[in-house]
């Protein structure tokens, strides 16, 4: 299979190695990978701001760039989902556009999704060992139904104790440009997923989403929690962070 990895703005800025531990996974799965040069945005947050003339700019090239691949990944729900739901939606006064968006939208996968679902990994590669509790990111869960793949993952590693916390499924508080337009209720929020985070007593939080993560992780610091770990699920299923 000849897979198209989109990196996504976050991972390429503020932590790249989730980008290789996807690579790994990837390969690991007997993919081809390739990662377009060019690549930039998917064109959410235009998308979230009301601003459909620049999203679907970023639709038009992300279109270009990954359209000719048998399979597109992205180590993140939050964007996959912007191309699987919403990228249709912003062509559909367009038969043509819209057709070849659809077609793309049914190859693409968030990361987890397509390893369990289509690569059919039978075994992470990597190895870590603690016990983990994961958060479900909203576009992930709500868009893409990823729930049950990072964990049917997660379970092939032998030394990882799966312990679910209370409203697993619940927002963070991140969403994106909601967090900017209302920051005292996402504070809120993500104290509430720190608050159940400790009741669970894993080592680490684990998601497949970065901006879900780096909300969390800044709430637990703030508040004195030096010690839970905050780990991308392909991290962990890598073994880049043991």
């Amino acid at each position: 299979m000849r897979v198209g990895f989109f990196v996504t703005c976050l991972v390429d800025t503020m932590r790249p190695s989730i980008g290789f531990a996807s690579l790994k996974l990837l390969e690991a799965a007997g993919c081809e990978v390739i990662v377009p040069e060019h690549q930039t945005c998917c064109g959410q947050p235009g998308y979230n701001s009301g601003d459909h003339e620049s999203a679907r700019a970023m639709a038009l090239k992300f279109l270009a760039e990954f359209e000719a691949f048998d399979y597109v990944v992205l180590p993140s729900g939050s964007c996959a989902g912007m191309v699987r739901v919403h990228y249709p939606d912003l062509f559909k006064n367009d038969p043509d556009l819209s057709a070849r968006f659809a077609a793309l939208a049914q190859r693409t996968y968030e990361l987890t999704d397509f390893l369990h679902r289509v690569a059919r990994l039978e075994k992470a590669p990597g190895t870590f060992r603690g016990t983990v509790t994961y958060h479900d990111s909203c576009s992930g869960l709500r868009e893409l139904d990823v729930y049950k793949q990072p964990r049917a993952l997660l379970a092939t590693m032998p030394d990882v104790k799966l312990q679910e916390m209370v409203e697993s499924t619940t927002c963070c508080g991140f969403g994106g440009t909601f967090s900017l337009k209302y920051g005292e209720l996402s504070t809120r929020m993500a104290d509430n997923k720190c608050q159940h985070i400790t009741a669970a007593g894993a080592d680490a939080i684990v998601g497949g989403d970065l901006g879900c993560l780096l909300n969390i992780e800044g709430r637990l610091r703030r508040t004195g929690d030096h010690a839970t770990r905050v780990l991308h699920v392909a991290e962990v299923l890598s073994g880049e962070e043991k």
